[in-house]
């Protein structure tokens, strides 16, 4: 089991910031090679917006948030942020968590793609008005 706390969400004007952070653990390390950032809006379906090789440190951004989000980890602290600039209101959403393995090779960006990853978080809600 992997266990994922997300924190960080809130409410925000556009244009303005935020950071989330994911702390994650499990007794296997390589349950959590790849760990991604998923967002989910009202209405809408689920959508990846980043994700981390947290061995290789390869990161992978969806074009949506290009630019303005950034997925950084702290390997020490078990920590995974997006930090989110430049917020629009089409950015509200839950965001998740979410971590898996990757034991061929480095598959983070197909598991961001899909969305199948094993392991999820309970989300943190961001809400931007404008």
């Amino acid at each position: 089991q992997v266990q994922l706390v997300e924190s960080g969400g809130g409410s925000v004007q556009a244009g303005e910031s935020l950071r989330l952070s994911c702390v994650h653990s499990s007794k296997y390390r390589e349950h959590r090679t790849c760990l991604a950032w998923f967002r989910q809006a009202p209405g809408k379906e689920r959508e990846g917006v980043a994700t981390i090789n947290t061995v290789r440190g390869s990161t992978y951004s969806a074009d949506s948030v290009d630019g303005r989000f950034i997925i950084s980890q702290d390997i020490a602290k078990n920590i995974v942020y997006l930090q989110m600039n430049s917020l629009q209101p089409e950015d509200t959403a839950m965001y998740y968590c979410a971590a898996d393995s990757s034991p061929y090779g480095d598959i983070c960006r197909a598991l961001l793609d899909t969305g199948a990853m094993n392991y999820w978080g309970q989300g943190t809600q961001v809400t931007v008005s404008s």
